[in-house]
């Protein structure tokens, strides 16, 4: 099983981060270490001193696939789940300014927390999907996917040229604007509608 993690998929966060807006899909991969399950805490890592939450839906890939056209790639998942993109924003940055590759910054031990998956018929429009993150019962982060500049069936199409699709294999979609800090002791709970999905705290 592997993770691919789609970066600056909604524009107004790559403005928010000063990044410019992609004309395909930025790919980049997380170990299944990353994985968080059953709303596990997360542990801040003695690394960085500026862990950035980042909320997405997450498409949980069900058949094999290789090349596969956009017109069919949502024969590919019918599964659709919401995570947490753990960012060491202060370590990305450093890699950055050298053009070093920043997984460290990204796929570092339990930068994925994943919560349940909801059936995709029960949702009536996948281009019209919100979902949002609460901090301490506050939102800070909201998302749908009308909002996506790419979307579900353009990602998998673009990621099955490069990547063999398995069964089990976990799709990150993007995240929207509002991304910040998150600090020990902080509710993180993570919403599709409104079902929650995905609740643990920091430590």
């Amino acid at each position: 099983m592997k993770i691919i993690c789609v970066g600056r998929n909604y524009a107004d966060h790559a403005k928010e981060l000063k990044n410019p807006v992609p004309k395909e899909p930025v790919i980049f991969m997380k170990p299944d270490s990353a994985i968080i399950r059953n709303n596990q805490p997360f542990f801040i890592p003695k690394f960085s001193q500026n862990i950035h939450y980042e909320v997405e839906l997450v498409l949980k890939i069900k058949k094999i696939g290789k090349n596969v056209s956009e017109k069919y790639a949502n024969k590919y998942y019918d599964h659709i789940g919401i995570g947490i993109d753990f960012t060491a924003r202060d370590l990305q940055s450093k890699l950055k300014e050298k053009g070093l590759p920043w997984e460290k910054a990204k796929g570092f031990d339990g930068s994925a927390p994943l919560g349940k998956f909801i059936s995709k018929t029960n949702i009536k429009d996948l281009t019209n999907i919100n979902f949002h993150l609460d901090i301490n019962k506050e939102t800070v982060q909201k998302g749908n996917t009308k909002n996506m500049l790419f979307s579900f069936d353009a990602i998998i199409a673009h990621v099955s040229q490069y990547f063999a699709l398995k069964i089990g294999d976990l799709i990150f979609t993007g995240t929207p604007a509002g991304v910040g800090s998150v600090n020990i002791n902080d509710q993180l709970e993570c919403y599709i509608e409104d079902e929650k999905l995905l609740s643990f705290r920091v430590k």
